[in-house]
C-alpha cells in the first residue's frame, strides 16, 4: 500500500507559478512510477505529467508542454510539478497518482494507477 498526500496548491496570477508536491508513504522501497493528473470543474479527470520510478523517463500533456516539469526525489519518496506561466485553464483540482511498475516504464492513463492523492486545489486568476 502506497499513501500520497499533495500540498502546494493555491491561487495564482496568469503567468505566475506554483510548485506541488506529493509525499509518498507506505511500501515505498519498490519501484513506484507517478504522475500528475488534473480535474476542471464538469470534465473528465486528464493527464498531466508522469515520471517513471528511474527518474529518467518523463511524459507531458501537450497542453503543459514547455511550461510545467515533474521531477522526483526517490531519497525523500516525493514527486514534484514545477508549473510555470500558469493559465486560467489550468485551473483545477491536481491529484497525484502511483503504481508499482518496473523502473523505466510509467503510462498516461489514469486508469493504470492504482494509489491516489486527496488532490490540491490551484486556481489561476486572468
Amino acid at each position: 500500500q502506497v499513501q500520497l498526500v499533495e500540498s502546494g496548491g493555491g491561487l495564482v496570477q496568469a503567468g505566475g507559478s506554483l510548485r506541488l508536491s506529493c509525499a509518498a508513504s507506505g511500501r515505498t522501497s519498490s519501484s513506484i512510477a507517478m504522475g500528475w493528473f488534473r480535474q476542471a470543474p464538469g470534465k473528465e479527470r486528464e493527464f498531466v505529467a508522469a515520471i517513471a520510478a528511474s527518474a529518467d523517463t518523463t511524459r507531458y500533456a501537450n497542453s503543459v508542454k514547455g511550461r510545467f516539469t515533474i521531477s522526483r526525489d526517490n531519497a525523500k519518496n516525493t514527486v514534484y510539478l514545477q508549473m510555470n506561466s500558469l493559465q486560467p485553464e489550468d485551473t483545477a483540482v491536481y491529484y497525484c497518482a502511483a503504481s508499482y511498475s518496473t523502473s523505466s516504464y510509467y503510462s498516461l492513463s489514469r486508469l493504470w494507477y492504482k494509489y491516489w492523492g486527496q488532490g490540491t486545489q490551484v486556481t489561476v486568476s486572468s
